[in-house]
């Protein structure tokens, strides 16, 4: 019977416990942006998870696009599989945030995935979906 020196194995254990480590990615995640009240400024595009969604910590992926017609494409590549919310803000004045009138209402448009119909910022639930193994195609209506 022939013997394989033991340095080869460790190697090859190392390499198989760092393949079964790395997080599992999926395929792109393509976001139709539509709906635009014009086509000035940017659009603000968050990827998050909980934590981004309740400020707890950044997005997981961020984009700024200007918008391109009806319909704006947004592609991200790549991801890990999990459980997010996309958050979209239309800049139109280019000042970086969302311009709110004196009461807190928002004067720039804005959308969340899943586009709830809600008076309020829509919970993380309502606008979550899942990144799994598939490529994810999303549609977000500019409110």
């Amino acid at each position: 019977m022939r013997r394989i020196p033991a340095p080869f194995f460790i190697p090859v254990a190392l390499l198989a416990a760092a393949a079964l480590a790395a997080p599992a990615h999926a395929g792109d995640v393509t976001v139709s942006i539509h709906e635009a009240r014009s086509q000035s400024g940017q659009f603000q595009v968050a990827l998050v998870d909980a934590d981004g969604y309740a400020g707890r910590s950044g997005p997981v992926a961020a984009q700024r696009v200007a918008p391109a017609g009806a319909v704006t494409p947004v592609t991200f590549a790549d991801l890990p599989a999990g459980r997010y919310a996309l958050m979209v803000i239309h800049d139109e004045n280019g000042n970086g945030t969302l311009d709110t009138n004196v009461i807190g209402m928002p004067v720039e448009g804005y959308g969340f995935s899943n586009n709830p119909r809600v008076m309020r910022k829509p919970t993380f639930d309502e606008a979550a979906f899942e990144i799994g193994a598939d490529a994810l195609a999303l549609d977000i209506a500019i409110r």
